[in-house]
């Protein structure tokens, strides 16, 4: 059995429903289900659910024999919380935890990194820079990014590893079965809301003279492309380490917005709004993975274009 943390979640259901049809069984963990997340297990095989509260102590408890491996993708994704001792035990000591079973159990352990620990791009976007050398704009990066030198000391200082793993830098990730995410959902969904909703698309006003209003550039990765990059580390365990997860392009805010508004049918209308006061400190107006270290270690496969992600996310049938 597959067992996946945030399975509920974005990342994590649309890996589900993956394995799902190669017909792995699942162990699905998370936090109970909402009228949001249901949705997003419509339609899958065989599977049992555990409350992510209860899987360490099912670890512990040696409940674990049946796990072939862990995708772990449940973490506090959002880029303005400032409680730093929950982000502490929930993204950095529960994802240790996991790591430690998998070491002494010698399961292979996949888990979510973050773009965000690039902060604002001044040392660039290559997954060989050492996590010590990072300085993430916000909390949120930062657990990432402590996680990320953690395991890199781990190993420098001669410590074991699970026999395959990965840790995955996801850039601005977009796709079905993100709805529930409310206001942290890509910018793909809103810009779909605001389009059906008023007929324009709002995006914000540049806070950089280097960049025009509406061409503040991010390198925008459908997810299943991103499933892909898991699918192949956890194949390759020869290529175990740290990776970008993304399409080693970037394309504007504007691009994007004009391929929903194709997606759509519609001719573009696009107002620009102030950037609120809260964001302007810690907001990335540029973001391109280096793809060339896992271009390296052999993986081939070509990324989706925007134009043609864009199309199929919003062509997802259960798409509100």
């Amino acid at each position: 059995m597959i067992a996946i943390t945030g399975a509920a979640g974005f990342i994590g259901s649309n890996l589900a429903h993956r394995l799902s049809a190669a017909g792995r069984e699942l162990i699905l963990v998370d936090h109970p289900l909402t009228a949001a997340t249901a949705v997003n297990w419509a339609g899958l095989g065989r599977f049992r659910f555990v409350p992510m509260e209860r899987f360490l102590l099912d670890l512990e408890r040696d409940e674990g024999r049946s796990i072939e491996a862990i995708f772990h993708l449940g973490a506090c994704s959002s880029t303005t919380e400032t409680d730093w001792q929950f982000l502490l035990e929930n993204n950095v000591g529960y994802t240790r935890s996991l790591w430690t079973w998998c070491t002494t159990e010698k399961r292979p352990f996949l888990y979510a990194s973050s773009a965000a620990t690039y902060g604002d791009g001044s040392k660039g976007f290559d997954d060989r820079t050492p996590a010590s050398e990072l300085e993430p704009l916000n909390l949120y990066g930062k657990s990432k990014n402590d996680f990320d030198a953690w395991v890199q000391a781990e190993i420098a200082a001669g410590g074991a590893t699970p026999p395959a793993w990965a840790g995955l830098k996801f850039f601005n990730v977009y796709g079905p079965r993100e709805i529930h995410k409310g206001k942290m959902a890509s910018v793909v969904w809103h810009a779909r809301r605001q389009i059906l909703e008023t007929g324009e698309v709002r995006l914000f006003k540049s806070n950089d003279p280097a960049f025009p209003d509406g061409g503040q550039r991010r390198d925008f990765v459908f997810v299943e492309d991103c499933i892909d990059h898991m699918l192949w580390l956890w194949e390759h365990p020869e290529a175990s380490g740290i990776y970008n997860s993304g399409t080693g392009t970037s394309r504007t805010f504007r691009d994007l917005a004009t391929a929903v508004f194709t997606a759509l049918g519609r001719e573009p209308t696009i107002r620009f709004i102030d950037m609120p006061p809260e964001l302007r400190g810690q907001y990335q107006n540029f973001t391109q993975a280096d793809m060339s270290k896992l271009r390296e270690a052999g993986y081939a496969k070509a990324p989706t274009a925007l134009e043609d992600g864009v199309r199929k996310a919003l062509a997802w049938g259960d798409a509100p």
